[in-house]
């Protein structure tokens, strides 16, 4: 018997702003956290509102007790075992049963099983949870430790083994969660499977060996093992295994083709083969049992010599196929993370499959995510330790409490296909680097616990040593991190975070190409959400509406960012500060720097040994709360232009276009005379596995004539998995220019790639940069046509057009596209679920709004 508690109550103890001395107060749900409870009755403004989130501080720093009263029968009582399952607590909480204390929790990623049967009673029981702030517990723990640096957040956090971004990132709020955050269970049996451990290796062949280990304590009896194909039907069974000393191990081969395996997105099926174990006594009488959702593939990391370029390769092999990883990262996606719900979770991820993404990250600073998210990811997960931007400590307390929470959250994770890499932390080597701290890559021998940095003990003894013996998964110590003895910002080994577009040096979007590594983990750039949602944190305060107010800024947490912003959009734009302006144009910003990434770096996926970049996951995806963020869709799951931007460069088939100015000097000692041709280069990206034959379609407009043109095709082929460099040459309609004064004329190029049937497969505009410099017509005219069930809508120009937003006023649309470019003779069909007729706003750059 299995069940779990509920009928809870909660108190803030010894009252306060929260309840009255001795208030017990009914939850709203199950599991909790005080936060949600307080929002439900109206007892603390909301948090995510105007400048709430400072209102709300006290909760973090208040000691708060959830209770229950739960009735055992007889016949529970009289099995051999009774246990209380916490399946998590946040954070630290001392644990009564029947007025006694039976646990202490001091690790919000940990989950408990407490041998409770001589502390029940037939009839009623008591179960109370008291939880102390984990602030002050961290600042305890800091005066007695030490004080450590970090990036992001209060420094007693390194010593709390809880969701890190509670302390406050530079995209989140600070919001100090207390309670039981996960369900809580009265487990009464006679025996128990405590380990299921399944494991499919799957050979070069792609043959199958699959070993099923179970763990249970020791009694009498006998074991049974099924595999279920993807339809239900059986592929194999054995029964009666004898099981006399508490372990069974079954082992099964299957020949190459027998078995389906599992793909990411994209690329195959992901069919989950279900395991189910079931344990009994002698006389067959059934004790316990599990099932278990695995799936079949071979992963491999690769790490080889490249042609023309140093270092090696760090790239992703499933089932013997080569994969440009495109994706995103992933915060947890609510402050308060009982209100994720399983529904939401499937939203987050469908929009990552609609994205055409291929690979997430679970980063550092959060959670090992829910069962539910894994269980449903049909995409490649590089799944983090949760260490983040810290200088964390390794006394003997906090290494016993990490090695239990990583043996714990290892052998949850493990039978899920899409995990392919165990990454130690999330720039915690950066942060040694940065302070200069005993850091030696070459030295692989010596006591790091004697060292200023002790966690690299946890990085690269503890947990390797888990993942070993729990796994059979990649472990990569850190996020960044290069290996051979270099240094994380390396950009020809291992995986990097470029962060020099946006933080460090600021460098230009354009420059993506030298910004490259051969796996960018990370990189990114801010943009405003939804103007729906910026109006929702502003609430009634419609006076803050503006970009610059305290309301809006309280609402971007990143260090520095006016000036950042102002940076990028004053190098780029004529823009305006007028709200809806202002969105917009850092949504534009947002989403051309994205896709440029995408755009260059894939063009570095160029076939085996040229596989120069096999990476890029933007940061980040999602947000914790309503907020201006790096995100590419917001708290609500409305995806801003970027989202759209980057899904068009990760198609299966893509074309990418560059221009360069070449700049020549016929005699070597004078500076004046020279000639200045532009370059324009062309390639297309091809993700499948076989060759494709398309028509490369080239135009070229004068953006200021409508009686030029300059039209050629050519037919092309686009090398399989790989990019493939189409066409370099002069750009059309350019004058070759022999002085700086001479202006060069505002030529855009819209190149297409066309399937035999006629179908566009890939179109892309190349732009003069910088927009600024750009003098749009005033005659341009942009047509929006909407379709007769008013669930589409055409769009065509007169003359070339940048960044189309859409909108309509009322309820969220649900687009198939945003951030447009058109051109003339080439309309588009944006699919636009909800409009039901509606007018359509359209929004472009040169529009006359700024």
């Amino acid at each position: 018997m299995n069940r779990r508690l509920q009928d809870w109550s909660f108190t803030q103890v010894g009252g306060g702003e929260g309840t009255k001395d001795g208030e017990w107060l009914k939850v709203s749900q199950f599991p909790t956290t005080v936060h949600v409870e307080l929002l439900h009755l109206k007892r603390i403004p909301d948090p995510f509102i105007a400048l709430h989130e400072w209102d709300v501080q006290w909760v973090g720093e208040s000691r708060w007790a959830f209770k229950t009263e739960f009735s055992v029968s007889a016949a529970e009582l009289a099995a051999g075992n009774a246990d209380l399952v916490f399946d998590g607590i946040d954070t630290f909480a001392s644990v009564t049963l029947n007025g006694i204390k039976i646990l202490e929790t001091s690790n919000q990623f940990l989950s408990h099983r407490v041998p409770v049967k001589s502390h029940l009673v037939v009839g009623q029981n008591d179960l109370v949870l008291n939880f102390d702030s984990a602030y002050f517990k961290g600042r305890e723990l800091e005066k007695k430790h030490g004080k450590f640096n970090l990036w992001n957040g209060d420094s007693s956090r390194l010593h709390v083994r809880k969701a890190q971004y509670n302390y406050g990132w530079d995209w989140g709020p600070v919001l100090m969660t207390t309670g039981p955050w996960k369900p809580i269970s009265l487990h009464c049996y006679e025996n128990r499977i405590s380990d299921l451990d399944v494991r499919a290796q799957v050979s070069e062949s792609l043959e199958v060996n699959l070993t099923a280990k179970v763990s249970f304590p020791k009694q009498q009896g006998y074991t049974s093992f099924v595999l279920r194909r993807p339809d239900g039907s059986i592929e194999v069974s054995r029964s009666k295994m004898p099981t006399d000393d508490g372990n069974c191990e079954a082992t099964f081969r299957f020949p190459s083709g027998q078995l389906q395996l599992w793909y990411p997105v994209n690329y195959g099926h992901q069919p989950l083969y279900t395991v189910e174990v079931n344990i009994t006594d002698l006389e067959g009488n059934t004790l316990d049992s599990q099932v278990q959702k695995i799936g079949l593939r071979r992963v491999r990391i690769v790490q080889e010599k490249l042609i023309d370029e140093d270092g090696l390769t760090f790239l992703f092999e499933v089932n013997n196929i080569r994969m440009f990883c495109g994706g995103s990262n992933w915060i947890p996606a609510d402050s308060f993370l009982t209100n994720v719900t399983a529904e939401r979770y499937r939203a987050w991820l469908q929009l990552m499959v609609d994205g055409n993404q291929n690979m997430i990250r679970v980063w550092g600073g959060g959670i090992y995510e829910a069962d539910v998210f894994y269980s449903i990811c049909d995409v490649l997960v590089w799944q983090d330790f949760m260490f983040g931007c810290g200088q964390y400590p390794a006394y003997q307390q906090f290494l016993d409490s990490v090695k239990a929470e990583a043996e714990q959250n290892v052998r949850r994770l493990r039978h899920h296909p899409s995990i392919v890499i165990f990454a130690g932390n999330n720039e915690d080597y950066q942060i040694a680097e940065s302070l200069n701290l005993e850091l030696d890559y070459s030295d692989e021998q010596s006591d790091y616990l004697k060292t200023n940095f002790p966690a690299r003990h946890i990085y690269e003894r503890l947990l390797p040593a888990v993942v070993e013996e729990l796994s059979d998964t990649y472990y990569h110590r850190g996020s960044p991190y290069s290996g051979n003895g270099k240094l994380t910002t390396d950009q020809t080994y291992g995986d990097l975070h470029m962060w020099r577009v946006w933080h460090g040096s600021q460098e230009s979007w354009h420059a993506w190409d030298s910004l490259a590594g051969r796996f960018v983990s990370e990189f990114g750039m801010e943009g405003f959400p939804n103007i729906r949602t910026v109006d929702y944190w502003l609430d009634a305060h419609k006076s803050e509406r503006y970009p610059q107010s305290r309301i809006n800024a309280n609402h971007n947490k990143a260090d520095g960012f006016e000036r950042r912003l102002a940076c990028y959009l004053v190098e780029n734009f004529k823009y305006s500060y007028e709200m809806e302006s202002h969105v917009y144009y850092t949504q534009l910003m947002q989403a051309e720097t994205l896709a440029a990434a995408y755009r260059t770096w894939r063009r570095r996926w160029a076939g085996k040994g040229r596989q120069y970049t096999a990476g890029a996951l933007v940061w980040q995806i999602n947000d914790c709360w309503p907020v201006t963020s790096w995100s590419i869709v917001d708290y609500f799951l409305r995806p801003k232009p970027a989202y759209f931007t980057i899904a068009r460069e990760l198609r299966k088939f893509t074309v990418g276009m560059a221009r360069k100015d070449k700049q020549s000097f016929p005699d070597e000692l004078s500076s004046a005379q020279f000639t200045i041709e532009t370059i324009l280069e062309i390639w297309g990206t091809n993700s499948t596995l076989s060759d494709k034959k398309a028509t490369l379609e080239v135009t070229s407009f004068d953006l200021l004539s409508d009686c030029w043109r300059d039209k050629w095709s050519e037919e092309i082929v686009l090398k399989a998995n790989s990019s493939t460099e189409l066409h370099t040459g002069i750009l059309p309609g350019q004058p070759v220019r022999t002085k700086k004064s001479q202006v060069p004329k505002n030529i855009i190029v819209s190149a297409r790639l066309i399937d035999d049937s006629g179908e566009v497969l890939a179109r892309y505009s190349n732009w003069q940069v910088p927009f600024k410099f750009i003098n749009f017509p005033p005659d341009t005219e942009v047509k929006a046509i909407v379709s007769s069930d008013g669930q589409s809508i055409t769009l065509s120009a007169n003359r070339p057009v940048k960044g189309i937003v859409l909108d309509a006023a009322g309820p969220d649309v649900k687009w198939s596209d945003q951030g447009i470019d058109l051109v003339p003779d080439d309309p588009q069909t944006v699919a636009a679920v909800g409009l039901d007729g509606r007018e359509v706003k359209v929004r472009y750059l040169g529009d006359g709004t700024a």
